[in-house]
């Protein structure tokens, strides 16, 4: 009888862990360095199955399903109203995905129509500390790095079996609760979590490039400097194409025009990235 009970065990356990989890993060931003008082605030997801884990944006997620389903009925981008896009905007266009097996983490962020992909080169060095606390119904431990140019605050559980966390963070022996950096720029909160079907399969628009990290860098940088040459093909990507005729013919020079001065206004939004 204790065999059998043993092996119930084993099953259920196998089970449990054979179950997707998504744990819903509220994430809190300041990313412009100029304006610290405008502070953005959105939910991202992190879905976890038996294999992987996928960190990303809700509104991406909903912003990819509204730009799927106007592609599929036909219409393409030009059928999106403005206001569903407005209603969808997101200041984490980015997604990364961490690798159980390898114990890689993948990064991946648009420039211009391309996907860009790497593998983080570098490790979290965690201090443990003896502290801990209750947040919500969780205890937590305390954990702190340094990661990227910021310092980093981790408070993790071993209530819930996943050594994981938002963003690029994991490795502790729980998931990370909350982790926020020294000068108060960007937290993640956990809100809630519940049972998935599946871990979300995230569209990937356009050509898929895996670079080096640095090369990823580089690209970023040269597309902040120079948006209009790099969507004319000097940078190996473009902005996403513009709504199609039928709004009203509009002058190539004048789209141009306009889309470099939304990219510079957005490099200037986005003037204190999470990583320094």
């Amino acid at each position: 009888m204790k065999k059998i009970g043993i092996i119930a065990l084993a099953l259920f356990m196998q089970h449990i862990s054979a179950q997707n989890n998504r744990f819903v993060y509220q994430v809190t931003m300041k990313p412009d360095a100029e304006n610290k008082s405008d502070i953005k605030t959105e939910n991202a997801y992190l879905d976890i199955s038996a294999e992987k884990s996928l960190f990303y944006s809700e509104n991406r997620y909903k912003r990819d399903s509204i730009l799927q389903k106007a592609f599929q009925g036909g219409g393409g981008r030009g059928s999106v109203s403005r206001e569903q896009m407005e209603g969808v905007r997101t200041n984490i266009n980015y997604s990364v995905e961490k690798d159980k097996a390898s114990q890689k983490t993948y990064f991946k962020d648009r420039i211009g129509r391309d996907l860009y992909v790497y593998e983080e080169d570098r490790t979290l060095n965690w201090k443990m500390s003896s502290e801990t606390t209750k947040i919500g119904d969780y205890k937590v431990q305390k954990a702190t790095t340094d990661f990227a140019g910021r310092k980093w605050t981790a408070w993790f559980t071993t209530d819930l079996p996943y050594q994981d966390g938002p963003y690029k963070f994991g490795g502790l022996p729980g998931l990370i609760v909350k982790a926020e950096d020294d000068k108060g720029d960007y937290s993640f909160d956990l809100m809630k979590n519940y049972k998935i079907a599946e871990i979300a399969a995230l569209n990937q628009f356009g050509n898929t490039l895996k670079v080096k990290r640095s090369d990823y860098v580089k690209q970023q940088e040269k597309f902040k400097a120079d948006p209009v040459s790099f969507m004319q093909g000097g940078g190996g990507g473009a902005f996403p194409p513009p709504p199609r005729p039928g709004g009203g013919n509009q002058n190539p020079a004048d789209m141009r025009k306009r889309m470099e001065e939304r990219a510079k206004e957005e490099a200037k939004k986005n003037s204190n990235p999470i990583e320094l």
